[in-house]
């Protein structure tokens, strides 16, 4: 649901074929067998602990594999707006889009590259001629986050307009408060950056999609690469929201399942300012491996276990928080700390198209999802001959596999106008919805930071649900 990828990053090994990196997946679990790494401690109990000891202890207890680096996947061939051929069913109302992305609270971060997504793609449908014969719009409103009100009031705001999808929200608790409201009057929710698992099974009356994977496969990826770094025991500090609490226990289940223990785990409260006690008790277990789940928390949580002693080579995040932290933290002070966002890493072409809708962008975190969900929308809705939300759903899945493949609007929507069935492939990977609104294959990035605290890419993980 959730971070930051600095315009630097670039991606994925030498372009491996996509089916080639499916088995990667399983990475964590082979290594670890074989006996990758060790046992040790980490951190210190109180004040008075050796920092240099505890320090030194917890660089020799991991051996993470080395990075892949290398360069962003780009998107596939474009189609041609002006060779786009007129559409033979026009619709008598322009498509409606609606947005809640955070410009405020405590995923604010995220807005930036997922409105810009956004904007990227509503400009490619409307020069490509539009949809149905018309020019689609998109409208945007904040989400705030779980400690306002805010998203309600903007969801009231878009529906008064008769927006046919609302895209957003970032946060999964968010999204709670205001699913039932959005697809309760009909209307398509599709969300960038949606990670929970309690979305798959959701009574959303078939309206609800996203374009980020549940959380089961970015805490199977997390904890697989956890145990093949070495680790033998694990401390947790956890958001206590359906995001935090989800992708918690999918990590301990991964871990726990590869032979490993987690052997604290402390919750905190959306709008807390004191982590003390939870940083106290992680320190005194002496973990392996740190995993934080939360989201711009981080801030104060860092630098406090930092305090304790704990190298941050042992510290390992989550899409909530790996973000570029070059103006909030000392320099090196995440250093060698790792994240994963889900989502493969960004190409310079999608970048360089990104830049011509917000020049000072220095996030795509969750902005390919963002471009992809506006383009999967106008698609369907090409595909059903109207804009109503409940049409465009029953074609949301069809548009996404088993056809033709096509990369942009342009191209799909040439193929789809020429009697042909498609098969959607977007930035962020090749969706294909299941009946539940998942995409069932995804990619998850791991970052690694760098003295300036900054995340760059080092290794993808793709896998199927």
């Amino acid at each position: 649901m959730t971070a930051t990828r600095n315009p630097a990053r670039s991606g994925i090994g030498e372009m491996t074929p996509r089916a080639a990196k499916v088995a990667a997946l399983g990475l964590g679990i082979a290594l670890f067998a074989s006996g990758c790494g060790g046992g040790g401690t980490t951190g210190s109990e109180g004040e008075g602990g050796d920092t240099e000891t505890s320090a030194a202890a917890a660089t020799s207890a991991l051996a993470c594999p080395e990075s892949e680096g290398g360069a962003g996947e780009e998107q596939g061939e474009k189609g041609d707006p002006a060779a786009v051929p007129a559409s033979e069913t026009t619709s008598p109302e322009p498509l409606k889009l609606g947005s809640i992305l955070p410009t405020t609270g405590t995923l604010a971060f995220l807005g930036p590259p997922e409105i810009a997504g956004v904007n990227l793609a509503v400009k490619e449908v409307n020069e490509a001629g539009g949809v149905l014969g018309q020019d689609i719009s998109i409208t945007h409103r904040d989400s705030g986050d779980t400690t306002t009100d805010i998203a309600t009031q903007s969801v009231t705001d878009l529906l008064s307009q008769n927006v046919s999808a609302i895209i957003g929200a970032a946060s999964s608790g968010v999204s709670k408060t205001v699913i039932n409201q959005i697809t309760g009057a009909g209307v398509v929710q599709f969300s960038p950056a949606n990670t929970s698992p309690e979305f798959t099974t959701w009574d959303d009356k078939g309206l609800y999609f996203r374009t980020a994977p549940s959380d089961v496969l970015q805490g199977r990826t997390l904890g697989n690469y956890i145990m093949t770094c070495g680790a033998q025991t694990v401390g947790m500090i956890t958001l206590n929201d359906s995001y935090g609490t989800g992708l918690q226990s999918n990590i301990q289940e991964t871990v726990e399942a590869a032979g490993g223990q987690v052997v604290a785990n402390e919750m905190f409260n959306t709008g807390d300012s004191q982590f003390s006690s939870q940083v106290d008790a992680i320190a005194a277990a002496k973990p392996d491996a740190i995993v934080l789940i939360s989201f711009d928390e981080a801030k104060s949580i860092v630098p406090l276990l930092v305090a304790k002693g704990i190298d941050a080579s042992t510290l390992f995040m989550v899409d909530g928080n790996t973000s570029d932290y070059s103006a909030d933290l000392d320099p090196g002070t995440l250093e060698g700390a790792q994240g994963t966002i889900p989502g493969p890493f960004t190409g310079t072409g999608f970048q360089e198209a990104l830049a011509t809708v917000d020049p000072n962008l220095n996030s795509f975190a969750y902005a390919g999802e963002s471009y992809d969900a506006v383009n999967l929308i106008s698609l369907a809705a090409e595909a059903a001959g109207s804009v109503e939300g409940a049409a465009i759903a029953e074609q949301l899945e069809a548009v996404s596999k088993e056809g033709t493949k096509c990369f942009d609007f342009a191209g799909c929507v040439t193929l789809l106008r020429n009697g042909e069935d498609i098969d959607y492939d977007g930035i962020s990977g090749p969706v294909s919805f299941d009946e539940n609104g998942d995409p069932t294959e995804a990619a998850i990035g791991i970052y690694k930071y760098d003295a300036d605290n900054k995340p760059q890419p080092s290794r993808s993980e793709v896998g199927q649900l």
